[in-house]
């Protein structure tokens, strides 16, 4: 019993420390629902709380493009794309990181991927892959399928 209380007063004192020092513990379940919220922020184009989701100097593909380029890159994303909708296929989360298949059906405008989609309904997933900082994405990997919109057209 001694032993039990004294497992339980560490816990606490790591989780005071973690606290003090800035560090979210996260669990699989709140790492997946903070996922989703920031997955509707997106589909709603609510720019306004994708702060609440995202670093201040969030990466994507290994280059550092701060919240103002993530938010102009997506921006841009549902100019080109107006359809556009993130349909969560697969959620797998191992804090701090969190991997994603989407799901896209949707008609870009014009040239996408540098290809001549012009309009044409297309079917794709992407592979992503997130590292959580602090409750918020960090850093971005992402691979899309290119192979199957190039089949489609």
């Amino acid at each position: 019993m001694a032993f039990v209380v004294l497992l339980r007063n560490c816990l606490r004192l790591c989780v005071l420390a973690s606290d003090s020092l800035g560090l979210v513990a996260v669990n699989k379940a709140d790492l997946s629902e903070v996922y989703r919220g920031y997955i509707a922020c997106l589909n709603q184009q609510d720019w306004s709380r994708l702060d609440r989701f995202v670093d201040e100097k969030v990466s994507r593909n290994g280059q550092e493009i701060r919240l103002s380029g993530y938010r102009e890159m997506l921006e841009r994303d549902f100019s080109e794309i107006p359809d556009l909708h993130f349909n969560i296929q697969l959620v797998i989360s191992d804090p701090p990181y969190l991997a994603s298949r989407l799901l896209f059906d949707c008609t870009p405008k014009g040239m996408f991927l540098g290809l001549p989609v012009n309009g044409k309904r297309v079917s794709f997933t992407e592979n992503v892959f997130y590292e959580f900082r602090e409750g918020k994405i960090a850093q971005v990997w992402s691979v899309v399928d290119k192979a199957a919109i190039e089949a489609q057209l």
